[in-house]
């Protein structure tokens, strides 16, 4: 949905707000450059600049052209027709020196294996699940109700979320003691701090930004959220096989050590305590390649 003022057409809103965004790899800046259908040079777009959670500014031609945010506009000093725009959606405005000539409405539907993982999760023993999101909050209170979230926090700058993160880290308890551990799902530049605060951090590897995915501790190549649930079954199961190895091989090594000290045991049985101990150690983990996940 685009409002353009009256001096300015629907494809000049979107000519130049795609110029502005073609130097953010932001989800919504890729969709507004794809909206565009007669793109500027890009030898004409220079000065590029990106303000976290609030817009980017650029130099096209010889205007200087704004998109973002209300609060990126009350920086600039850019004032906005007061009509209400009724769309659930993202709205970005657009400004040519420093004057509004343009509103456009991205809405971004959730993917569709999106809430049939979040249930995955939390049967895999997710205990809670927070959309944390710098959407407006009409906007995030429709996604959240689609997705079946009923805890999400709006309107978030970069900063915000990190504050956001690291509350709901207080509240699992103390880092010195037993708790459960907090991960977050993100693949935009503005979550690469969050993802280095939370416990466990997982990018998107397909549409992430480069400092999402380093800042990542697990990359799900294929952008599918239900791969998560995959993940944590892998972790157990690994966990899992670790214990008993590790409980396995100090038992028997246990064992043939007393039997050693009694004259019991021989020199077979301590190769047997060393080297078959890890043998069969190692068969033991390769039953995980026979786990087959949808």
């Amino acid at each position: 949905m685009i409002d353009a003022a009256v001096d300015t057409t629907t494809s000049d809103a979107i000519r130049y707000a795609a110029a502005a965004e073609s130097g953010s790899t932001h989800p919504i800046a890729q969709s507004i450059v794809e909206a565009c259908e007669d793109p500027f040079p890009a030898s004409k777009v220079t000065d590029i600049h990106n303000v976290p959670g609030k817009g980017i500014t650029a130099t096209v031609g010889r205007s200087k052209v704004t998109a973002g945010n209300a609060r990126l506009f009350a920086e600039e000093g850019i004032d906005i027709p007061r009509e209400e725009i009724e769309a659930a959606g993202t709205v970005v405005y657009v400004a040519r020196d420093g004057r509004y000539i343009g509103t456009i409405v991205v809405a971004d539907a959730p993917k569709q294996t999106a809430a049939e993982a979040i249930r995955a999760m939390l049967a895999a023993g997710v205990r809670r699940a927070v959309m944390l999101t710098g959407d407006v909050a009409e906007t995030a209170g429709k996604v959240a109700e689609t997705l079946g979230i009923t805890d999400y926090r709006a309107e978030l700058l970069p900063q915000d979320k990190v504050k956001a993160v690291e509350e709901l880290i207080g509240d699992l308890g103390p880092d010195d003691k037993p708790r459960k551990r907090l991960a977050f799902v993100g693949d935009g530049i503005n979550d690469a701090p969050v993802l280095s605060r939370a416990d466990i951090g997982i990018a998107m590897g397909s549409m992430g930004s480069d400092a999402a995915i380093e800042a990542a501790d697990i990359v799900i190549m294929d952008d599918d959220l239900a791969r998560i649930p995959v993940v944590v079954d892998i972790a157990k199961r690994t966990m899992g096989i670790s214990r008993a190895n590790i409980v396995f091989a100090l038992a028997v090594k246990a064992v043939v050590l007393v039997l050693g000290a009694l004259g019991i045991a021989n020199m077979w049985a301590a190769v047997f305590a060393d080297v078959g101990v890890a043998v069969i150690c190692i068969l033991n983990s390769m039953r995980m390649l026979r786990v087959k996940q949808q």
